[in-house]
């Protein structure tokens, strides 16, 4: 990984987020700063689970993960090396661990006229 680290170490692997890109969200801040103060909250409206999202993002640096264990004890390894590359540590949970984070992006979006794009994959 980079010859930074050899492991990477995560709480909850089956937390679900909604994972948007800084492009679309930097574009909606510039978009809502066209218009008078408010709230607002970007998202794309769906949810991805961090094991998911994990496994795409070695997927782009051609490492394909295999998972075995299970709880804290589970370990993600290079399917080609066996070389462990995630790791679960007790220390990477919340205090209080949300299973489900999701935005409602609708009043960005009427405001705004932007539409949630998903470049998840």
């Amino acid at each position: 990984m980079a010859g930074k680290r050899d492991c990477l170490y995560l709480g909850n692997l089956e937390a679900k987020r909604d994972w948007g890109s800084a492009r679309a969200y930097v574009e909606g801040m510039w978009r809502i700063l066209q218009h008078q103060p408010d709230d607002f909250v970007l998202a794309t409206g769906e949810t991805h689970t961090v094991r998911t999202f994990v496994g795409l993002a070695f997927r782009r640096v051609e490492k394909e993960i295999a998972w075995e264990g299970e709880g804290v004890d589970e370990v993600g390894r290079e399917r080609m090396s066996n070389q462990a590359l995630i790791r679960i540590d007790k220390r990477c949970f919340g205090p209080i661990e949300v299973d489900l984070l999701i935005g409602d992006a609708s009043k960005a979006a009427d405001k705004t006229r932007l539409e949630a794009e998903d470049h998840f994959r």
